[in-house]
């Protein structure tokens, strides 16, 4: 273990949990070297596909899958709640830019007049609240996940654009590059122990994904019609390694989520795919 920490801190990816400070794109850089060389016939585009990337069979697999996803009608369920409109008349397209669209890869954002981290789901809670209805659970998946499939949808092709802009924002980024790579549960993982020091690396029978390129496809379906969000992924991660999680939508699993996604800054989001 000693032996993979040191290989860590020569790439510069532990200076979260250390205590000096890199600069975010310095940290993304260093993770896309960081793959780029220990995987050289992997193009960086192809992270997006998680594991995938490392085993053609299995990619060939999804692509058949994804040709007639088993999980539409939850999509189109999606669909409906997005395009439904509110008690006062007025729809969610009517809260953000654009009408919703290519707007997904902008979050999470540092919000600094309330001085937090806000995610898609704050934002389409925001958005309820602001039109008199009452606000979703983060973890409620057949109202808040739904509606996360339809808006990050509207959002396929954008490249992931998450800004680390001021102290606050630095504070936020730095304390979910902690998260990251702190160990947690009686299993004394780190998130960094599976997706950068074991990523392309069999645990049991599944391939182990990298980091970068995991936030632009999410959600995901797993089995078949399991809708799984991101922060979800989390709580099962902390639960897997035998760790209590933090409260989806709380301030640790937000900060977790925005340096998490900033990793896969400059990479197509595509969200809706499955996954086992």
């Amino acid at each position: 273990m000693k032996k993979a920490l040191l290989g860590l801190v020569t790439i510069g990816l532990i200076s979260g949990v250390s205590g000096a400070m890199a600069a975010p794109e310095q940290d993304r850089q260093e993770f896309v070297n960081y793959y780029t060389k220990k995987y050289p016939n992997v193009k960086l585009d192809d992270y997006v596909h998680g594991a995938l990337a490392f085993d053609a069979d299995s990619k060939a697999q999804y692509d058949a899958i994804m040709e007639f996803p088993p999980f539409e009608g939850d999509l189109e369920k999606g669909r409906k709640l997005l395009d439904t409109a509110f008690k006062n008349g007025k729809k969610y397209a009517d809260c953000f830019p654009n009408g919703g669209k290519n707007i997904a890869g902008n979050y999470p954002y540092f919000d600094d007049k309330a001085g937090k981290v806000v995610t898609l789901h704050d934002a389409i809670n925001a958005c309820r609240v602001a039109n008199g209805e009452e606000a979703y659970k983060v973890n409620d998946m057949k109202t808040m996940g739904l509606l996360t499939t339809a808006l990050r949808a509207q959002s396929d092709g954008m490249l992931m654009n998450v800004k680390v802009e001021g102290a606050g924002a630095t504070a936020a980024y730095e304390a979910g590059k902690k998260a990251f790579f702190s160990r947690k549960g009686q299993l004394n993982f780190a998130c960094a122990t599976c997706h950068v020091q074991n990523a392309g690396v069999r645990l049991r029978s599944e391939l182990l994904s990298p980091a970068v390129g995991h936030a632009v496809h999410w959600p995901v379906f797993r089995g078949g019609d399991n809708l799984v969000t991101l922060q979800q992924r989390y709580d099962g991660c902390y639960k897997q390694v035998r760790a209590v999680p933090p409260a989806q939508g709380s301030a640790d699993m937000n900060n977790l989520e925005y340096f998490h996604s900033y990793l896969s800054n400059g990479l197509p989001m595509k969200a809706n795919v499955f996954r086992k």
